[in-house]
This record gives structure tokens, sequence and C-alpha cells, in this order.
């Protein structure tokens, strides 16, 4: 299927980070037949409401971005919530869409689906050869669950549906909760009101030697549109910037953009979860995909976002 700027492209999640990002990109791109659907609008857990809206709107190709995320504390204190909901969605999206003749479905995983002793840089074959990471098994059961319906889907019966694993993702739209946010959000808010509070140290989670890749939820954006038209796209493909630094290189980094000038130190009795998570993006560089925004001049654009958001009062921190 060949997608053009008058296709008719569902968006779920298109008021999280992932999704708002996507209708940006789309946009820019002339694609203005765009579906949404708020949470209200639509309940991606119920299946009858559903099936109803696919009936209804017939698109002819879906981005998957809604997903109930956290970091380690919310995975850690919600388990059964992550599998649950994150699973429920994926599967009453997949078939609806296959039984009212979705052409195009593409899925977004993430990452924290492979392995937590997986060879680094970590590829897509990487995928079930080992266990899990503890802190994040539950929803990287139910990615897991829905890039494989994805790729059965395809198999059986022949639909372009295919899903895309991103790494560690800021960005504007990102949930700043001060406990069940990510990594870089929750250190951008944490420096942010240290230097507000004129505090002469910020504690950070575990060692600070874990190591991580992020990527800029644009570049992951432009991707994913790259990813829609490919006429014959792999069943899932990982989407990183492919460069990784530790957790107290992260810290330190976003301590510079912020302006603390203070200490950092580290609790030891915090979890570190994975010790090292790269992707390997060959895959997609293959099909002529690169990323383009940087760590630090990413980071000095989320925290403005961070500060215009503040200023708003539309901060998110659910």
């Amino acid at each position: 299927m060949s997608l053009n700027p008058s296709s008719l492209i569902y968006v779920a999640g298109h008021r999280g980070m992932a999704g708002g990002a996507v209708v940006r990109r789309l946009r820019q791109q002339g694609f203005d037949n765009l579906l949404l659907a708020s949470r209200s609008e639509l309940d991606l857990t119920s299946q009858a409401a559903v099936n109803h809206f696919f009936e209804t709107h017939r698109p002819e190709a879906v981005v998957f971005a809604a997903a109930k995320v956290g970091g380690i504390h919310a995975n850690s204190t919600f388990p059964a919530e992550f599998l649950y909901l994150n699973m429920i969605m994926a599967a009453n999206a997949v078939h609806a869409a296959w039984q009212n003749g979705t052409s195009r479905f593409l899925f977004l995983g993430s990452t924290c689906i492979y392995p937590r002793m997986a060879p680094q840089p970590i590829a897509e074959a990487s995928l079930l050869t080992s266990e899990l990471e503890p802190t994040n098994e539950a929803y990287a059961i139910a990615k897991i669950a829905g890039l494989k319906l994805c790729q059965f889907y395809r198999r059986q019966y022949g639909v372009l549906f295919h899903s895309a694993m991103p790494t560690n993702l800021y960005g504007p739209g990102d949930n700043y909760h001060p406990d069940n946010s990510h990594v870089l959000p929750a250190l951008i808010r944490r420096f942010h009101e240290a230097k507000v509070a004129a505090s002469d140290v910020v504690t950070i989670w575990g060692s600070g030697k874990p190591l991580r890749e992020f990527l800029h939820v644009d570049d992951l954006a432009a991707g994913l549109v790259h990813l829609l038209q490919l006429p014959d796209p792999p069943d899932l493909v990982n989407i990183g910037s492919g460069k990784e630094i530790s957790i107290r290189g992260v810290a330190e980094l976003v301590a510079e953009v912020v302006g603390f000038r203070g200490r950092i130190e580290n609790d030891t009795t915090k979890p570190d979860g994975t010790p090292r998570k790269l992707s390997d993006i060959s895959l997609i560089q293959a099909t002529g995909w690169e990323p383009k925004i940087s760590l630090k001049d990413g980071l000095a654009a989320a925290y403005q976002d961070f500060l215009s958001e503040t200023a708003a009062h539309q901060l998110r921190s659910v």
C-alpha cells in the first residue's frame, strides 16, 4: 500500500509524546486526513468500542502509539496494569484493523522488549533469546504480544502490519511526574526544581553506571513516517540514535543545560535496571533513515519545552 496525502491515517495515542510527534510530522509532510480520538472518545481497552470505531471510520493506515508507559518505579509498582492494559489495547486494535480492511498498521513497541543481557548493540534477532529485565517485564511482554500479533497477521493474512522499537524517548509532551516518569524528564524536573530552590545537591537513582541510548521524539516521528512509506518494511525494526551515555553522564549534561551548579550524588539503594541497552539501528539505516538531533541540542530544546509548558500550566505530570 502506498500512502498519499488523502489517505485516512488513524494515529492512536495522539495526545502522548510519540503520537503527538507523529501527527506533527505527518502534517509537515502534507498528510492532512488524520483520524484522531482522545481517550474519552475511544476506550481502546473496550473491544466493542474499538470494533465500532474501525467499522465506522475504516482507516487505511494506523500508527499505534497508544500505551500505558512509565519508568522503573511505575513498572515495578503497577505490573498488572502495564501488562493487561497494553496487551488488551494492542489486541483490540490489531484485530479490528484486520477485520475492517486497514491495509497498513505500524505498531510502536520499545527496545525494553529485548533480553536483559542481550549482546550489544541489540539487534532485532535478539528478541526472545533469554530472560527479560525484571523491572519492566510486564510492559515488555505486552509489547512483544503486540508486535507478534502484527507479524503473524501479516504472515497469515497478507496485510502490511509491522512494528518499530524506539529507544528511550524525550522531547515535547513528555511526562514529568516526579515518580512515574522516565529518566530524562525526571532528571530535567529534578535539576530544574533544585536550581529554583538553590539546592546544593541533587540525588539520582542507582550507581549512575548503566548506559542508555536516547532519541528525540521528533527523530522518532521522522523514522515512523519513513517506515510508513516503504513498500516492504521489516516486520520489526529498531529506531534509535545508535549512541549511548551513562546515567551519570546524562545527569551531568542535564545539569549543564538547566544551569544547576551544585553536586550530584547517587542513591545506590535504588535499582539500576538493565546495565546496558544500545540498539543496533543498521536495519533502518539500510532503508535510508538516520537520526538528526544530537543529545545536547535535543536536551536544550526539551528544557525550553518544559519551561514553556510549565509557564502555560500545560506540563504533563500523570
